[in-house]
């Protein structure tokens, strides 16, 4: 039968799109041009980039897929389209070292970022930003610089409207499946402010950046109070002394490679292992200087950060939360290639005592590698919570044993490795509790109750106080419980798994991260992890 298909004809018709075309990218470059020339303009001035150049210096090259670039307010001339104010907010798909991730940001250069009343939330909580996150099961990337909701939204609504209807829902659920990314990259206030606290990792930039639940104006207005953005929210407040956000950088080209590092760790959802990366850093090295590192005098401090670089994969560390709660060492780190968590205490830091804000910092990194299948490696130098009148006020004992609780909720491998000191419930929380129990020591450790310096002061009172020499009794006392404390007596009764060369800490837990992968992949898509709390 004979082809009557007639050939293709490339000539235009009058049936052609070319108009709507054309209208189409007319609207693109609205969008584009953001709050205009002037408005960029003074976010450069302020040290800070677009949204539209965040999302690229992030981002894979040419990776980015917008999602809602049309979306705005039109303005018409005899009923003609003049031009478009967009929607103060940017979003869609890209790709962050080859993997998808949602992304989305505010665009300050509009109202400042302010929330954008549509048929359908672009982002912020219960957008299509943090759908798209949660259905597809990517990372999700907040880009915050904006303070949220506004008291003029009552004026376009016509009435108020009540707390949480656009409420933090997704939020939270997102906090079970993917990891969560917020950088602060300018003023975060309001809805973006809790979005940044509800995250998994947050960053935040030195000097051109702020959060806190409510600026200087309605805090004058409330309390009285004059006070700028940078003393109620700047880093110096938000991370080193509230630890609201994790991380800080120098500039945002600083916070952008922080985050694709941040990420490098973390499997793309709960159902998938932490990516594995190809090693050139043997787990048989030994590094003689782990032999010296521990002083013999117990009192004197040494460098933990020096000791955890010398054991995990070279250059594989990544620290959070490194100027918040410095009597703990919170670490992302790689083992044969293999993420792994590295939680480790300071004696630099109040003798590496728990003390309220080291127990919280502990506690989300904890919740954190469970959550996202990546196992625990203790190394344990702990003389207990931290203890005295300012200790016991500010709650320490409450904080102290709610990370006792999570940890001994973790599903997670753990290993742990006492350095020196392990004692009292503060030593209870880095020991496994639901698996092999693996403990490990070197030679230097020693564990109990209590230490025997204030436990035998507190034990022997009576004894010592009616001794012709108090001081020389409690020294003795003290010289003959340490016999017993010896690491090497309790390794007798197997009440500690292995007693090892300090040189072969990386080989020993090299050999237990590689075996455990098969339980972390056999465990995969058994539950539903409870999450991280903020």
């Amino acid at each position: 039968m004979p082809n009557t298909t007639p050939p293709p004809n490339n000539t235009p018709t009058s049936e052609a799109w070319d108009d709507e075309i054309d209208e189409l990218k007319r609207r693109h470059q609205f969008a584009e041009t953001m709050g205009g020339p002037e408005s960029v303009a003074r976010q450069h001035n302020a040290g800070r980039l677009t949204i539209r150049e965040r999302i690229i210096g992030l981002t894979d090259p040419n990776s980015f897929q917008e999602v809602g670039k049309l979306t705005g307010q039109g303005h018409y001339v005899d009923g003609k389209l003049a031009s478009v104010t967009p929607a103060p907010y940017v979003m869609g798909l890209a790709d962050i070292d080859a993997r998808p991730v949602a992304i989305g940001g505010e665009d300050f250069t509009i109202r400042g970022g302010s929330s954008w009343s549509g048929d359908r939330k672009k982002g912020g909580q219960g957008g299509f930003v943090e759908d798209l996150a949660l259905d597809y099961r990517i990372p999700l990337v907040n880009l915050i610089d904006g303070a949220g909701g506004s008291i003029t939204s009552h004026k376009r609504r016509g009435h108020a409207v009540f707390p949480g209807v656009h409420g933090f829902e997704t939020s939270v659920e997102l906090m079970s499946v993917v990891p969560v990314v917020s950088a602060v990259l300018g003023t975060a206030a309001g809805g973006p402010a809790g979005r940044a606290i509800l995250s998994h990792w947050s960053v935040m930039t030195q000097d051109t950046s702020q959060i806190f639940a409510a600026g200087p104006p309605v805090v004058e207005r409330s309390l009285g109070q004059k006070i700028s953005k940078e003393e109620l929210g700047g880093h110096k407040v938000a991370a080193d002394t509230a630890g609201l956000v994790h991380n800080v950088a120098a500039d945002e080209a600083e916070c952008f490679a922080m985050i694709r590092r941040y990420l490098s760790y973390m499997p793309s959802n709960v159902w998938e292992l932490p990516p594995v990366v190809e090693t050139s850093d043997p787990p048989q090295r030994r590094e003689e200087g782990l032999a010296s590192i521990i002083p013999k005098d117990r009192r004197k401090p040494y460098n933990m950060r020096k000791l955890v670089q010398m054991v995990v994969d070279k250059d594989s560390v990544f620290e959070i939360q490194p100027s918040y709660g410095k009597a703990v060492i919170t670490s992302l780190a790689r083992m044969n290639g293999k993420v792994v968590g590295i939680i480790a205490n300071n004696p630099m830091i109040y003798g590496g005592a728990l003390d309220l804000k080291a127990a919280g910092k502990q506690t989300h990194f904890i919740q954190l590698c469970d959550t996202f299948h990546i196992p625990l490696i203790f190394l344990v130098d702990v003389p207990g919570f931290m203890v005295g009148q300012d200790a016991e006020l500010a709650g320490t004992l409450r904080e102290g044993m709610r990370s006792v609780y999570v940890a001994m909720q973790a599903t997670v491998p753990i290993l742990t490795v006492v350095i020196r000191k392990c004692y009292g419930m503060a030593g209870m929380a880095a020991t496994d509790k639901n698996g092999i129990g693996l403990k490990l020591a070197w030679p230097s450790a020693e564990w109990g109750s209590l230490p025997v310096e204030g436990g035998v002061a507190a034990a022997y009172k009576r004894e010592i106080a009616a001794a012709a020499d108090p001081k020389l009794r409690e020294r003795e006392l003290e010289a003959e419980l340490r016999e017993l404390t010896s690491p090497f007596r309790t390794a007798e009764a197997f009440g500690v798994e292995d007693i090892i060369d300090p040189r072969d800490t990386r080989r020993y837990l090299c050999r237990f991260i590689d075996a455990a992968q098969a339980k972390l992949r056999t465990g995969l898509g058994q539950k539903m992890r409870a999450g991280v709390l903020p």
